[in-house]
């Protein structure tokens, strides 16, 4: 299996099979998935201080945190680019 990792932001990188969705913060159920992993211990803040931007769910439970956009992550998840659009891996 070829591992695939994207770039989440502050040289921050998450597997890209483990990630099963990647949502806006916006939505109350949304806020209630965040606040209930932060107290189960599954919560990862790789936003450092930053405004919350995008939420990816991974298929293990835990819940990430990131500071851009979630399309942008998609984006990188799609062409398999990094932030500065050379291969990523």
């Amino acid at each position: 299996m070829d591992i695939k990792l994207i770039n989440i932001g502050f040289g921050n990188i998450v597997s890209a099979h483990r990630v099963i969705a990647i949502v806006s913060p916006e939505s109350a159920p949304i806020k209630r998935l965040v606040s209930d992993s932060r107290e189960q211990g599954k919560l990862i803040d790789a936003t450092y201080g930053r405004r919350t931007r995008s939420v990816m769910i991974a298929d293990s439970g835990h819940v990430i945190l990131s500071a851009i956009q979630p399309e942008t992550i998609a984006n990188r998840l799609i062409t398999g680019r990094d932030s500065e659009g050379k291969p990523a891996g």
